[in-house]
């Protein structure tokens, strides 16, 4: 019975430990970053502008307090309330420390024309995806992290390769917790 449930405990030991990798850097590993967006406030709900109900297009996310040596800014939104776990709704990486202000609608490119490059949601598509909640009202977590260097990682990469490159170089980061229900 042992030998049935060890994968499934070690996969689940080693999503947790990834998982604490974010909340890490800000705190005891790097500078506290701010996060902001114009279009909704620390745990305020997200306009239907931003999701499924709406255009679905991305927010506008601004950074400040950004560490110096940061070479580069990575951005993953998760739903930490989704029916089969965590959901990835957003991976962007290598983004142009002075980016900041981003503006809303980053085109769902490889390379947007503002910098960066975008991975792979859960739905497997590259660039954002909105809220869009079976039922209930939940969260979604924009995490900005301070890179000391730029990943080059190839379009389409997945938030574990993200994390993964990212592992070592995290100067800062800050979250922005926004909220939607259909």
């Amino acid at each position: 019975m042992f030998r049935h449930w060890f994968p499934v405990l070690m996969g689940t030991l080693l999503l947790t430990c990834a998982l604490m990798l974010p909340a890490h850097a800000g705190r005891e590993g790097g500078e506290q970053m701010e996060i902001t967006s114009q279009a909704f406030g620390q745990g305020g709900m997200i306009p239907p502008k931003y999701t499924c109900k709406g255009e679905n297009v991305s927010p506008p996310i601004a950074w400040k307090k950004v560490p110096e040596g940061t070479k580069s800014i990575t951005i993953i939104c998760e739903d930490p309330d989704a029916p089969r776990g965590i959901w990835v709704h957003w991976v962007y990486y290598d983004i142009p420390p002075q980016a900041s202000p981003l503006p809303e609608n980053i085109p769902a490119v490889e390379r947007p024309a503002v910098g960066g490059t975008q991975g792979i949601t859960d739905s497997l598509t590259i660039g954002y995806e909105g809220p869009c909640p079976p039922s209930g009202t939940h969260r979604y977590i924009f995490r900005v992290f301070a890179v000391d260097t730029e990943l080059n990682l190839p379009p389409g990469s997945t938030k574990e390769e993200v994390l993964a490159s990212m592992e070592g170089h995290l100067l800062g980061m800050g979250e922005l917790m926004g909220r939607f229900s259909k």
